[in-house]
């Protein structure tokens, strides 16, 4: 049974390893053919024709002819399992080409007898076509073969009859992966009844689950790169009526036109279903602006952290330096960019922005030009229990990096915000907002010093943020814990924060100010729990698979971007402007001041829990260890 393909690989081999040879030899024959139904066509098919000194001598002088138009033309080094439209205008010169040199050679030798210029003309004709045939002809043994190599066939379901989707379905029927397409869908009623290559486009995506039961289909392919989160989420709920897997391919920032590829397909992920459209910033200053520039960015380990320090080395400053705290991660990311830009001189220090030696020796040492501080405590539970590491890190590490910064002469300096710094309610939120303030202060006491703060946000997919929680319980078979139905929350991607910090860097009129992004709608993070039961296949059942827990202490229901206070002024950046901020957010009380430059902790606790309605005051580290 496996004979016919077992043969047509031993031809393939063969005739791969003497390419050229090969190609040189069927384009002789297809010449050959067609100067012979050429003659036969002319003279009504008097086979006698074929054994006329015309004829013979006029292939002596054809073969040669064609053989040095090829040649020419670069056809026989061409990979004929990879031939398609664009190399049909090639195969059309090398074909007239041939056949305007066979014409002069044959009237410009005396012994070969006039050949009629009908013949000419539909050798011309002929040879194209049967050499387009040959083409034709091996590209589709070469693909039925390549695919029968696979050990199972996956018969999918294609949404999407688009660029993206015909590619795909091209590189589907060209490998071994051993996905079949038996059907398309498409929403475009124009495309119904198609054939894209070869495979039909059967209905609207609203009929999946029936059409899925029709062909019998295995697997669903999303091939719609340019699909908004909402199109993608009615997509998404479509296929899931059909009970099968599911594959996307990656929006259009991640696969360029033209270049589709199986191996970017992967699972839908809860990113994907984002319910609003990513903000896309362009950074066209970035390059320039860190053009022979030295960088140093804190908390370079952590989501924000690393993703920043990718961008930044994608824009070749002088130097980058790492720091972070935690060892092992920020190895990992130095390896890393070492090997993504090997001509940018990396280094990495392990050390915390609550060391105020190791600060001084870092910063006097490598003497940046641009500081971004991500370095922070973060998980409103946690710092709710730990106020002294909230501030020690969150706004005595701001404190001591931003003076660092200014003391050996740093240009710029931006602190990474969090929305929860907004009529803070908890520990965490209320460092922030501190932080804030302390830049905000330390920017009027050093002018030359360009200081900045960017508030944004949740970020998707960052550690310990609500979606790696959401798919730990679900490989624990746990249900999904969401602390009030109504809670929402602002949400953006990591490559998006970072693109906000970067242009908020190079924004003029943040200069002294808070940025931050127009984030659109908040989310409720109960359908952010739906969708991700759903993409897991699981059922959404309140209190079964979803169990509310009730908001913790100090946790808001719903988050802001500005206080009432704060008067929002637009930039030359769409969907991003600055706040103004009131002259007493910047001039800090005197024992705060006090208290920063002595390090007293106690006291800027304390200040912590008059800036925010928290639950309780805090109280000692002693009665809390010992609680």
């Amino acid at each position: 049974m496996n004979t016919l393909p077992a043969l047509g690989g031993l031809l393939l081999r063969v005739s791969d390893r003497h390419r050229r040879a090969v190609a040189l030899s069927l384009y002789a024959g297809a010449a050959t053919a067609a100067f012979a139904v050429a003659f036969l066509l002319r003279f009504d098919f008097d086979p006698r024709i074929l054994v006329s000194d015309a004829f013979v001598l006029g292939l002596t002088a054809l073969i040669p002819s064609r053989l040095l138009a090829n040649y020419a033309g670069r056809l026989g080094i061409s990979r004929w399992r990879y031939t398609g439209v664009r190399d049909l205008p090639r195969l059309l010169v090398t074909v007239t080409a041939g056949s305007l040199v066979f014409a002069t050679v044959s009237w410009a030798m005396p012994w070969v007898p006039p050949i009629p210029r009908s013949v000419f003309l539909l050798e011309w004709m002929l040879t194209g076509y049967f050499i387009a045939t040959m083409w034709l002809t091996y590209r589709l043994g070469f693909e039925v073969i390549r695919a029968g190599r696979a050990s199972h066939r996956t018969r999918v379901l294609v949404v999407g009859a688009g660029d993206a989707g015909q590619h795909l379905i091209n590189q589907m029927f060209r490998s071994e992966s051993g996905l079949w397409p038996v059907a398309v869908v498409d929403d475009n009623p124009f495309r119904w009844g198609t054939l894209v290559h070869g495979v039909e486009v059967v209905g609207a995506v609203r009929d999946v689950a029936a059409i899925a039961g029709d062909v019998e289909a295995e697997q669903v392919v999303i091939a719609v790169p340019s699909a908004s989160p909402a199109a993608l989420r009615t997509i998404v709920e479509a296929c899931e009526g059909a009970g099968l897997p599911m594959k996307i391919l990656p929006g259009v920032e991640e696969v360029l036109a033209g270049d589709v590829e199986l191996g970017h397909l992967r699972n839908v992920e809860v990113e994907d279903l984002l319910g609003r459209d990513p903000v896309r910033l362009e950074l066209p200053e970035l390059a320039q602006d860190l053009a022979g520039k030295r960088v140093l960015i804190t908390g370079a380990a952590g989501s924000i952290g690393s993703e920043l320090s990718r961008q930044v080395a994608a824009n070749r400053p002088e130097a980058l330096l790492l720091f972070d705290q935690a060892e092992t991660p920020l190895y990992f990311l130095e390896l890393e960019i070492r090997k993504a830009y090997p001509d940018v001189p990396i280094q990495a220090v392990v050390g915390s922005v609550t060391h105020a030696d190791t600060l001084a020796a870092t910063f006097g040492g490598f003497r940046p030009d641009r500081v971004f501080h991500a370095a922070a405590y973060k998980h409103v539970p946690m710092m709710q229990d730990n106020p002294w590491e909230a501030v020690r890190t969150n706004v005595l590490g701001t404190y001591r990096v931003a003076r660092a910064a200014a003391d050996c002469g740093t240009e710029a300096f931006l602190l990474i915000s969090t929305d929860k710094a907004v009529r803070p309610t908890n520990v965490m939120g209320a460092s922030k907002h501190l932080a804030e303030r302390v830049v905000m202060h330390l920017q009027a006491r050093h002018p030359a010093l360009v200081m900045r703060a960017v508030r944004f946000g949740n970020v998707l997919g960052s550690n310990g943020s609500v979606i790696p929680v959401f798919r730990q319980q679900l490989e624990r078979g746990e249900p999904l814990t969401v602390t009030d139905e109504a809670v929402t929350r602002y949400f953006m991607t990591i490559p998006e924060a970072v693109r906000l910090v970067l242009q908020t860097s190079v924004l003029e009129e943040s200069r002294g100010r808070i940025a931050m992004l127009d984030m659109g709608e908040p989310m409720r993070i109960l359908d952010l729990a739906r969708s991700l039961l759903r993409l897991a296949g699981r059922p959404f059942r309140l209190g079964e698979t979803v169990v509310i827990t009730g908001l913790r202490p100090g946790e808001k229901l719903h988050e802001e971007l500005s206080a009432p206070e704060e008067r929002s002024q637009e930039t030359r950046v769409p969907r991003v402007s600055v706040l103004e901020t009131p002259p007493e957010f910047a001039e800090l009380p005197f024992e705060i001041r006090r208290a920063l430059a002595e390090e007293d902790i106690e006291v800027l606790v304390d200040f912590l829990y008059s800036v925010a309605p928290l639950v309780h005051h805090a109280p000692s580290r002693a009665e809390a260890v010992q609680a």
